[in-house]
């Protein structure tokens, strides 16, 4: 039955002649019932959400139960404001999948002034594609009473519009979710325990879900990390807030257990975590792969980690195998130390790696930095 209809919408039939069907879902089926302009009605959506908005058959009987409409005026309207504004034919039908009725707005007054707020805080025209692809809710809420309140509490925090811009891309839902029910009672409980207000702006703006997470769980991570003996009044201290936020027991488990089969004690692992707890981030398969590397293939001590935990956070591809080998390729010319201590060469930024490592050595900087692209699989 549905690919028949598929057909027939796709050849325009049923928006071309009168029929007595309606389309409902009912258990999963299609069934008839006779009204004429339902039927219309139901059958001229379908079509249009189909062959305008790329939907699937089954996406569009599903969206009809939302919105109708007998004409395509003013969904066309709306879908080329989206493509006016950069918006991809595969981004508006996402944004469509999830808010159907958005096809009755008027563009003008209830579309343009949330994208013109966007841009006047510094958003790209790609930042706005982003933001309201991944949160098209926006669209559907108030700009006076909930975005602009929202967007001016975070901005009173963080200072600057470019600093809130990069908390609403990472995380927009911040924009809808009630500042009073979260992000107020979550910033209050860090001031009252000392955090300072840097370390406050820096986990909104870097890891803005956390701050809006349920204030009962925030005020048990946040103890919970009081407990591990971190000071509030420690940089880490935020950073290890949003690590074990986004983690169950079982998991922080599973890691700590990754850990130890290299020998390494929990209290070491919470003296590591203590110092970066971004290093907690790492999947259990990438704490795997980085040890094996450091221990087995390179030589180094596993308690490395507790005192240089960032290693386990850089890339293994893109920067410790890449700089291992351009330290032995030098080693093997004796421009660099045998003895030299491999894991600083892997915490310089790369600017810096380069000019200490590559490029003093001119004779055979050419060849050498070739090698390290390769290594890197960077384009020549």
């Amino acid at each position: 039955m549905l690919n028949f209809l598929y057909k027939a919408f796709h050849h325009g039939s049923c928006c071309t002649v009168e029929t007595h069907i309606a389309l409902l879902l009912s258990s999963g089926r299609l069934r008839y019932i006779s009204s004429t302009s339902t039927s219309n009605q139901h059958s001229f959506t379908v079509s249009y959400l189909i062959n305008s908005c790329g939907f699937s058959p089954d996406a569009a009987l599903s969206a009809s139960k939302y919105v109708h409409f007998e004409n395509p005026h003013k969904a066309d309207l709306v879908i080329s404001f989206f493509k006016h504004h950069g918006f991809s034919q595969t981004q508006i039908s996402s944004i469509i999948r999830r808010h159907p009725t958005l096809l009755l707005s008027n563009p003008q007054k209830t579309l343009l002034p949330k994208l013109e707020f966007f841009q006047s805080k510094g958003c790209t025209s790609s930042d706005i594609v982003m933001i309201l692809t991944r949160n098209p809710h926006l669209l559907k809420r108030s700009l006076k009473n909930k975005i602009i309140p929202s967007f001016d509490f975070f901005k009173n925090l963080l200072g600057t519009n470019e600093k809130t811009v990069i908390a609403v891309r990472r995380f927009s839902a911040i924009l809808v979710n009630k500042v009073d029910t979260y992000a107020i009672p979550n910033v209050n409980l860090l001031r009252d325990n000392g955090v300072h207000e840097s370390a406050i702006c820096t986990l909104i703006k870097n890891w803005p879900r956390v701050i809006t997470a349920d204030q009962v769980r925030f005020k048990e991570i946040v103890e919970e990390v009081k407990e591990m003996g971190i000071s509030p009044l420690r940089a880490s201290f935020v950073d290890a807030v949003s690590v074990i936020i986004k983690m169950n027991k079982s998991t922080w488990e599973r890691k700590v257990n990754a850990y130890k089969r290299w020998g390494l004690y929990e209290d070491e692992i919470l003296v590591a975590f203590a110092k970066n707890p971004c290093f907690f981030r790492a999947s259990e398969d990438k704490i795997m792969r980085v040890m094996d590397f450091l221990v087995n293939k390179m030589g180094l001590e596993a308690s490395l980690i507790v005192k240089r935990p960032t290693l386990i956070s850089l890339s293994l591809e893109k920067r410790l195998i890449p700089r291992a080998f351009a330290i032995q390729f030098l080693q093997s010319k004796g421009l660099v130390k045998k003895n030299f201590y491999l894991p600083t060469a892997f915490e310089y930024v790369e600017e810096l790696f380069l000019q200490r490592f590559v490029l003093r050595n001119k004779e055979e900087a050419s060849e050498l930095l070739q090698l390290y692209k390769e290594k890197m699989d960077f384009p020549e």
